[in-house]
């Protein structure tokens, strides 16, 4: 009686090891798509931010909004841009959450993080939106500085119609509400450092989000990607100094930056 002719240990093997080298090959491309289609996916979001703040000035005698005041009268600057952009677009859709970062920080985090969206406690009902993006905090249309180093002076970005508006940053992949800055920043020590207060807003974007980098809506409605280490070289403010210490142009080598830095592209 003939009995056909099964596979033999070696030939299973051999096919076991080319699955496994092909896997091998194709795990990495497929991470490496999936990623670049949440980059466009998260693009397109913030098109439709641009869109929605350029319709905004566009109703408001080319102005951006300003902060509101508590019940004390003290001027805040907070999570308020969203009272502003509701009539304009879906704010708490998923319009304000990048696909890399969709899913909420843990309460005890407070803020979010590269991969995390941050939570807003609305203090009404103990729960808030959630979100992926940040404001850059100069953008506003808002009274002088009382004190500090830009007392008395109009710092802010009241309006879009200005030279550079496609170095002027608006909204950007962010690990908090929005970006508060000083004249300029130190970069974090490490990754998802986020232990400052306001004044050390660049932690916030410093995210490896996108392949060394984020992406923002300008001034001009433009959507691009920005290198971490780019981040310092972006005019934050009227009188933000784009060739400051963290910058080419002011001197920054590549060993001044924290180690986990150091591979990203330099500007």
């Amino acid at each position: 009686m003939r009995r056909d002719k099964g596979f033999t240990l070696v030939e299973l093997l051999v096919v076991i090891a080319v699955i496994a080298l092909l896997m091998a090959i194709l795990m990495p491309v497929l991470g490496r798509a999936k990623r670049q289609a949440k980059a466009v996916v998260c693009q397109s979001n913030l098109r439709q931010w641009g869109l929605g703040f350029e319709v905004y000035t566009d109703d408001n005698d080319g102005k951006f909004f300003g902060g509101y005041h508590d019940s004390s009268g003290e001027y805040f600057t907070g999570f308020s841009w969203d009272q502003a952009m509701q009539p304009y677009i879906e704010v708490y859709g998923d319009v304000i959450l990048c696909p890399m970062a969709s899913e909420p920080a843990p309460p005890t985090m407070v803020r979010g993080a590269t991969f995390l969206a941050w939570s807003w406690d609305t203090g009404l009902t103990g729960v808030g939106p959630r979100g992926s993006y940040g404001l850059n905090n100069f953008v506003r249309n808002r009274i002088p500085y009382t004190d500090g180093p830009y007392a008395g002076r109009w710092v802010h970005w009241r309006t879009p119609f200005v030279k550079g508006a496609d170095n002027a940053p608006v909204l950007l992949d962010c690990a908090w509400t929005h970006v508060g800055l000083p004249r300029w920043d130190t970069p974090p020590e490490y990754e998802d450092d986020f232990i400052g207060g306001p004044s050390e807003g660049m932690k916030h974007v410093s995210l490896n989000r996108h392949d060394g980098g984020i992406n923002a809506v300008f001034m001009d409605w433009t959507v691009r990607k920005v290198g971490i280490k780019e981040l310092w070289t972006l005019k934050w403010h009227r009188e933000f100094d784009t060739a400051n210490e963290w910058t080419l142009a002011g001197g920054v080598k590549p060993e001044d930056w924290p180690e986990w830095m150091r591979k990203f592209k330099d500007y």
